[in-house]
């Protein structure tokens, strides 16, 4: 966990970086692919599932380790050829675990967050997952095991191939040729955010397309087609927590309230979207039907309220940034303190976003609470040794988050009301 902390310490500001290359780039050619506040409940995505796999909050059914130790037929040194083979077993495992996430009730769950965005853009990227806490994907390992590929190559391997999936989120770069044949370009990859019935289900390959190709799974981009982008159930919220419970909220439901026993244990394994009969017609949900005619998902904003929110998400990501800078020293329960701090700050400001009536309740008791924090502890999880004023400085922040939570809250109801009287 510590080393990838550590390694989240480079990634993060190059991810952002090239998010921000991407924004320019759009202002200079006029032709913008970023929304403020989808931008905004992206990044806040990558955030949460940022500090959800840095800590153990994980249920391992087997580990790696002991998959190779149980069925290993052979046993390699770790050498570049070792490196070759471990990596393309570690991508053939994530394409059945990505179709998998696409073709199940259950594990769709997982997914959902990453194909929530109506825009595609290298931010949408970002969106993954805090809800897969079952850590059945070293199952999927097993050729990697039979093979004898060390455990250390697997674990040094598998953030950068997360990595690697990054740079073809986005609407800028065109078919690549022959490369087409061989590896995940961003032209595959906007049929796989789109939901055109052409398109759905299609290319789950994460670094090399030639799975799809073998097993039945790819689309070309078709010229006369363009993709549209989200998922036919829409979120229709900014709140990436929210989000990635959403699907398994209506799950539950259905399991619930539906008559049949045989549905309430046939819903988590069926094909994703399956319900059972009788909830079809008693609790109907709202699909698109038409994705060229759908309305997008919008909210109150001016560029105010946006400079709140980001000052917001770069606040929480700094605070992240010392969290792991300075994981080894703050423990275990200061990790999931500070971890907590900032979940809920995500979850209060992108509720504002929504604007939600309870986002208040949660900036304010989330603020107070920080502020009281550094007013017993008199330090901000060992900041002050890094920075004299450190704690003052998180202190502001608390009090700058208590009092534009208020404001912007009752903004908003203002805003509503006359929205009300002109109708």
């Amino acid at each position: 966990m510590e080393t990838y902390a550590q390694a989240l310490l480079y990634a993060i500001p190059l991810f952002i970086v090239l998010v921000l290359l991407e924004i320019l780039y759009g202002y200079i050619v006029k032709k913008h692919t970023h929304k403020p506040l989808d931008t905004i409940s992206s990044l806040s995505s990558g955030l949460t599932n940022i500090i959800k796999d840095s800590l153990p909050l994980v249920i391992i059914f087997v580990s790696y380790p002991t998959l190779l130790k149980s069925i290993a037929l052979i046993h390699i040194e770790a050498n570049w050829l070792t490196y070759v083979i471990g990596f393309i077993t570690l991508d053939f495992a994530g394409y059945w675990n990505h179709r998998l996430s696409h073709k199940i009730n259950f594990f769709w769950n997982q997914h959902v967050i990453h194909h929530s965005s109506e825009e595609f853009n290298l931010a949408c990227a970002l969106r993954q997952s805090i809800s897969n806490i079952l850590g059945y994907f070293p199952l999927l390992l097993i050729p990697a095991a039979l093979l004898g590929v060390p455990a250390k190559v697997i674990n040094i391997l598998a953030p950068i191939h997360l990595f690697l999936q990054f740079w073809y989120h986005t609407r800028y770069i065109g078919k690549l040729g022959w490369l087409e044949y061989i590896i995940v370009t961003p032209s595959q990859h906007r049929v796989h955010h789109a939901i055109n019935p052409e398109y759905i289900d299609k290319n789950l390959g994460q670094i090399f397309c030639v799975w799809d190709r073998m097993f039945g799974t790819f689309q070309e981009e078709l010229q006369n087609t363009p993709p549209v982008y989200g998922v036919l159930k829409p979120a229709s919220t900014w709140n990436p927590i929210l989000i990635n419970f959403q699907h398994l909220w209506r799950l539950m439901k259905d399991a619930w309230y539906t008559k049949n026993w045989k549905d309430k244990i046939l819903i988590w394994f069926m094909p994703t979207g399956w319900r059972p009969a009788d909830m079809i017609d008693k609790h109907p949900y709202s699909i698109i039907e038409n994705v060229y005619s759908f309305k997008k998902y919008q909210t109150y904003n001016d560029k105010y309220f946006t400079c709140y929110v980001a000052f917001q998400l770069i606040c929480n990501t700094i605070l992240m940034m010392f969290m792991f800078y300075n994981y080894s020293d703050m423990g275990l329960n200061g990790l999931f303190l500070c971890g907590l701090f900032v979940f809920t700050g995500i979850f209060g400001y992108t509720s504002l976003m929504d604007g939600s009536a309870y986002a208040v309740f949660i900036e304010a008791l989330r603020s107070i609470a920080g502020i009281l924090f550094i007013v017993i502890s008199g330090d901000w999880f060992g900041l002050n040794h890094y920075l004299e004023i450190g704690s003052s400085l998180v202190l502001l922040y608390f009090i700058i988050t208590l009092l534009g939570g208020w404001y912007f809250s009752s903004l908003q109801k203002k805003q509503l009301l006359n929205l009300k009287k002109t109708i």
